[in-house]
């Protein structure tokens, strides 16, 4: 047995930090957490708001390997990650192994090299317990929230919902976003810009761009005003040179990848971070969990390197960057390449694009400033004191741009771009002019949130941290509070007036608007869960106290605050006002709204959250006879439906004829529309109505759905039935008793092929391992 025993939380961790540590020492991992609170309890003493934690089932054997393998070594090494989280995680490991904690060393460190690891082990420390219980305090209050305020979610709203503390503001923040779009007017108004032509000495002509900054408000008010440029005279009145310097973004932090990553490479949050923990894991980037820009003096001295030899001293200007965030830890490092003489990585696809985004980004940060001269120009005209200006921008130097640019935020429309090169004028030269267009234009709505704009705003707010960003954001689409949006946009017709020779003209063009595709927007579900907590849960919702818990957890990652304190100060509160709202009567479900009388039976007709989402029911529970109920579709609000849009959706089932002597009908259930024919169902693309879907469609439906359970079934078995081959999402497997049996890649090809015999020995040596 070895003498060392060293265990960190991922397998390809181990593999990692094994190929450096040499044959003494032995690398384990613990996958994770391997004790935690109960899944389907509270799993904390009310009385005293201790955390009652546990062994999961499918962590018991590996516990039992860890603790023979912890006997049997010389000296343990806790070496999970660097942040609060791997603090407990170590701390876990301690006391469930039964670790003596003055003979067991905690190392750290901000990347897997091996002079990292090896700079570790010489320099080894014992548990941080404020780590430990900042990340306790986290995870009671989480719990105490989510478990506490979810089941008054249940009673009052529907059934299995759940709130949290970080997730339900999240949601908060995307309901209010949208409630500004629904109210916004937009309103019209006229850009105008023009095109002139100056003459050189020479006799060449060049075109200049140019913009009026009035705006008209009518396009009556723009007619006018080129009118009255039909008789003037244009003249160049002034310019003005100014030299203008463009300086690096800091190197990455977690929620600047994130942001990046969405904008260039098009990346969701949660695949950002896979994709980075891969790299991390294999020692190609440092720890990416992260709010610091610092930069090793390492790292400073290989950019600068790397920087003179590919592009030459005057491209190098070293710099140290400094957190400004409260809670930021500056030991740590901001997020980049462990070699900064790795250019180019060996991977997948998208390791590639993520690695090649942090090196640029690391070198751009240790690179000279860029410098331009910027050009502006003033255009006067005799018959008005309007003037036209036109921009023009020469690079210089080009700097770190050579290497790379960071992209503008999604609500940044016009992003800083380099305007273009102007031709050589002189004050009091006349212009000729070509043409000049007034645009219509519409002021703009607020943009939805993206994931990456999202967690711009949560970092601004304070809301979370950055290991949390990525949890959030897909825990609440998964819990269908939030969807992403993938609605094209709409056709709207603006108005394009030009003035060319002496003429004006008149056209109408199109433009395609309002496309939310990728963009986060709630459900009806997301808006009654959000109003009824923010009635009855305001300081839960209140985004300042989620930025001061959150600064109270940073105070005892310092140890200036006791946790367990600040857990029965917040209970104390907390818990009479679950109690009080649990205990309220109402006369409706929250969010249930009135919206009329049914003309056929005299009976209310409401629009509310059922138990599988929003329904349009007549009637009430204390008729005689049963409510009838309606599944609201998907391209309907429960906050814009009309008693009359409610009516139409009592028209389904419709039965539309038989098809192969049985009845095709279209329905609408839990997971939306259908087609039901012959007891099967098939469901309704997106954008397919079924108020008005016809015979012939819904039979194309019923064949194609046919045709693709014939090219998922590749093989079944007369000596089994209960054996298949089946072409699935990632390639043919067996399905065998309820079972799914992955089958070897050389096989995928031949897989509907397979004898009896074949398919039962990959079964059974399945089994075995």
């Amino acid at each position: 047995m070895q003498d060392n025993l060293v265990i960190v939380e991922s397998p390809a961790k181990a593999k990692t930090i094994e190929r450096f540590l040499g044959k003494d020492y032995k690398v384990m991992s613990s996958y994770g957490h391997i004790r935690d609170l109960k899944k389907k309890e509270l799993s904390i003493d009310t009385d005293t708001l201790k955390p009652e934690y546990e062994i999961p089932d499918d962590k018991k054997k590996l516990v039992s390997d860890l603790r023979k393998n912890a006997k049997a070594a010389g000296k343990v090494w806790l070496a999970s990650d660097e942040d609060r989280e791997g603090e407990a995680i170590s701390w876990h490991l301690c006391e469930v192994l039964g670790l003596d904690e003055d003979n067991t060393n905690r190392i750290v460190f901000h990347e897997i090299t091996k002079p990292a690891i090896l700079e570790a082990i010489q320099h080894p420390r014992h548990i941080d317990m404020n780590l430990v219980n900042a990340q306790q305090a986290r995870r009671v209050l989480d719990r105490l929230v989510g478990f506490k305020i979810s089941p008054v979610l249940w009673r009052k709203v529907k059934p299995s919902l759940s709130a949290g503390r970080v997730q339900s503001v999240a949601v908060r923040l995307i309901v209010e976003r949208e409630r500004e779009i629904q109210s916004f007017v937009s309103e019209a108004y006229y850009r105008v810009n023009a095109i002139f032509i100056t003459t050189a000495k020479d006799g060449s002509t060049s075109e200049v761009k140019a913009e009026l900054p009035t705006r008209f408000t009518s396009s009556e008010e723009a007619t006018a005003f080129l009118e009255k440029c039909k008789n003037a005279t244009f003249t160049i009145d002034n310019i003005s040179q100014k030299p203008l310097k463009r300086t690096p973004a800091p190197p990455f932090t977690t929620s600047t990848l994130q942001q990046e990553a969405a904008r260039k490479l098009g990346f969701t949050v949660s695949q950002t971070m896979m994709v980075a923990q891969r790299l991390y894991e294999n020692g190609l980037i440092t720890y990416m969990r992260t709010d610091s820009v610092n930069l090793s003096s390492l790292c400073v001295g290989a950019s600068k390197k790397e920087i003179v030899e590919r592009w030459g001293e005057t491209y190098s200007k070293p710099r140290q960057y400094h957190t400004s965030s409260k809670g930021a830890q500056e030991a740590h490092e901001a997020i980049r390449p462990t070699y900064m003489s790795n250019t180019q990585i060996d991977g997948n696809p998208q390791e590639k694009r993520l690695y090649d985004l942090i090196w640029k980004r690391t070198a751009a940060s240790q690179m000279a400033d860029a410098i331009i001269e910027k050009t502006t120009v003033q255009i006067g005209m005799s018959n008005s004191n309007e003037h036209f200006i036109a921009n023009g921008e020469v690079i210089q130097f080009d700097g770190f741009l050579k290497v790379y640019r960071e992209s503008a935020g999604d609500e940044e429309e016009n992003a800083e771009e380099l305007a273009g090169v102007l031709p050589v004028m002189t004050e009091g030269d006349t212009l000729q002019r070509k043409e000049i267009t007034a645009t219509e234009r519409f002021t703009q709505c607020p943009l939805r949130y993206t994931e990456a704009s999202l967690v711009k705003k949560l970092e601004e707010l304070g809301i979370g941290r950055p290991s949390t960003y990525a949890p959030t954001i897909s825990t609440i689409q998964q819990r269908e509070y939030v969807q992403k949006g993938d609605k094209k946009g709409e056709e709207r017709l603006f108005e394009i007036i030009k003035l060319k020779k002496n003429a004006i003209t008149k056209t109408n063009k199109k433009e395609i608007v309002g496309s939310d595709k990728g963009k986060l927007l709630p459900t009806d579900t997301g808006l009654v869960v959000t109003d009824f907590l923010m009635d009855n849960f305001p300081n839960i919702m209140d985004y300042n106290f989620t930025a001061t818990i959150e600064k109270k957890f940073d105070k005892v990652a310092e140890g200036k605050q006791d946790w367990e304190n600040m857990i029965i100060k917040f209970y104390k509160g907390f818990e009479p006002n679950v109690e009080e709202v649990l205990n309220a009567r109402s006369e409706h479900k929250a969010g249930e709204r009135q919206l009329g009388i049914d003309p056929k039976s005299g009976k209310p007709v409401f629009v509310k959250i059922g138990r599988y989402g929003p329904i349009v029911q007549i009637g009430t529970a204390d008729d005689a006879e049963k409510p009838r109920f309606a599944q609201l579709p998907g391209s309907m609000s429960m906050g814009s439906i009309t008693l009359e849009e409610a009516m139409e959706l009592f028209k389904l089932p419709r039965e539309l004829g038989e098809y192969e002597d049985a009845m095709v009908s279209i329905g609408t259930g839990r997971f939306g529309p259908y087609i039901l024919h012959n007891k099967k169902y098939v469901s309704l693309p997106k954008g397919v109505d079924p108020l008005t879907i016809d015979f012939d469609t819904a039979v194309d439906l019923i064949k194609q759905k046919r045709q693709q359970e014939e090219q998922r079934h590749l093989k079944s078995f007369d000596e089994d039935p209960l054996l298949e081959v089946m072409n699935g999402r990632y390639g043919p497997y067996i399905a065998y008793d309820g079972k799914n049996y992955r089958l070897p890649k050389a096989m995928h090809e031949k897989a509907a092929e397979l004898t009896f015999e074949e398919c039962m020995k990959i079964i059974n040596s399945s089994k075995k391992k």
